[in-house]
């Protein structure tokens, strides 16, 4: 993500700004600067930034973008920013798709689970869905460019018709955090992340079982529906997927701290 910067900046100016950071609790000062010098546009903009980030706005929401998948995905100011985890369910659908899949991102954010997965493949027919109209106006952005279509509804329902019964991949990166933890997130997300995309309600795990209700009536046979969850849940998930009757199974990654849930449609 990172590029040439648009200016030159003198040693002394950027150890003043990197101490700035790194005075407000930026673990990773340096890094941070760099990329910060390498998106502003003129030394009064890199301290406007530096400003905002020493504020405790996520750095993300500073640049406008983050990477991943290798890719440079847009992220408005109360969107959801991807995590790193999350690359781990787009590797997991990817080893289930082929080019030409439809694909459903539902609860889409920026878009970018759905695009990445796009770019692995080469060419899906995507449709990215969000309840926000912020986080929608987002992912139009960076959805288009991979020739996806985004809806603004409630999970299915602004989803064609015509859908039911052809969704070859589908997959929720749903709010899955109980209402209760969210108070125990870090400030970043807990802050300026929007409640609507962390709060997964009571247990957490509201928004995966109204996706996995209904995803019978979307997946074509042979399909998947892949959401990520935490460890802890993977449990309660694969029930709630068995219960609805989807062939079930869980992938995990130590290293990200990942844990993907996968049914399947093996109806032919």
């Amino acid at each position: 993500m990172e590029k040439k910067a648009n200016f030159l900046l003198d040693n002394k100016t950027e150890k003043c700004l990197t101490n700035r950071l790194r005075s407000a609790g930026c673990v990773f000062a340096e890094d941070e600067i760099r990329l910060l010098i390498s998106e502003a546009k003129t030394p009064e903009d890199l301290k406007k930034m530096v400003e905002m980030r020493a504020d405790g706005l996520p750095l993300e929401y500073v640049i406008g973008c983050t990477k991943f998948c290798g890719l440079r995905i847009e992220v408005d100011r109360g969107v959801f920013v991807p995590r790193k985890r999350t690359e781990f369910l787009v590797q997991q659908a990817e080893t289930l798709s082929r080019s030409g899949d439809i694909v459903v991102d539902l609860c889409c954010g920026s878009g970018a689970v759905g695009i990445a997965l796009a770019a692995a493949l080469g060419q899906v027919e995507l449709y990215s869905v969000d309840i926000d109209p912020v986080a929608v106006h987002c992912a139009g952005r960076n959805v288009t460019d991979f020739g996806g279509h985004v809806f603004e509804g409630d999970l299915y329902k602004s989803l064609p018709h015509s859908l039911k019964g052809h969704v070859n991949i589908l997959v929720a990166n749903v709010p899955y955090v109980p209402t209760w933890a969210i108070q125990f997130l870090p400030q970043e997300a807990r802050l300026h992340e929007p409640k609507l995309a962390l709060d997964g309600g009571e247990n957490g795990l509201d928004i995966q079982r109204r996706v996995a209700d209904e995803a019978f009536l979307w997946l074509a046979p042979g399909g998947h529906l892949l959401v990520e969850t935490s460890e802890m849940q993977a449990h309660q998930t694969f029930e709630i997927f068995a219960g609805a009757g989807l062939t079930t199974s869980v992938a995990r990654d130590e290293e990200l701290d990942a844990t993907v849930v996968i049914g399947s449609n093996s109806g032919f």
